[in-house]
């Protein structure tokens, strides 16, 4: 059983101004294209009713109906957002363009435009997110080699790393260094 609907369908006219013109459903039906379904249709029928599960389910009661668990995930073993361990201020340099194509402290050849730097001591590998006190901006960096050699500095950063963080044409800059595991 289908209720025949009338809706109001705006079309435009030659003079651009817009027309309601009434449509009813059934004129629909005369397209080619997947026939449409009828919610009565989706009424599952039992064939034995019992007193626990009425003979007819309604729509919402089917999708209920012996529908498997919702797989919980498990907590992931590692953490999402990296731990900060140590903070250091202090300031910033940055080497390039005299030092291209030469190896860094662990072996790695140094290239332009590299998010990596010089720290004295942390380990190869580590990863800081340094932070230009003077501009905001930040970046996570890996330390790949040894340096500053200048007594007051606490970094040194590669190209990429200088320049991401705004201080290539100053030279130098006042960072916060965050060291992460």
């Amino acid at each position: 059983m289908r209720a025949s609907l009338t809706y109001l369908i705006a079309a435009g006219a030659i003079s651009g101004s817009s027309v309601l013109l009434p449509v009813v459903a059934g004129d629909f039906f005369d397209q080619e294209g997947p026939e449409p379904i009828d919610p009565f249709d989706l009424v599952i029928e039992r064939t034995e009713p019992s007193a626990a599960v009425p003979a007819t389910l309604s729509l919402d009661e089917v999708r209920n109906v012996d529908a498997p668990p919702v797989p919980v995930m498990p907590k992931p073993k590692l953490e999402v957002v990296p731990k900060v361990v140590r903070v250091i201020t202090g300031e910033a340099s940055w080497y390039g363009p005299g030092f291209y194509g030469n190896h860094t402290a662990n072996g790695e050849v140094y290239r332009p435009g590299t998010m990596t730097a010089a720290h004295r001591t942390l380990p190869f590998g580590t990863k800081v997110r340094v932070t230009n006190l003077w501009n905001g901006r930040s970046a996570v960096i890996r330390i790949n080699d040894r340096g500053p050699f200048v007594d007051h500095r606490v970094i040194d950063l590669g190209h990429g790393a200088a320049s991401n963080l705004g201080l290539v044409s100053s030279g130098i800059a006042q960072v916060k260094l965050e060291v992460l595991r």
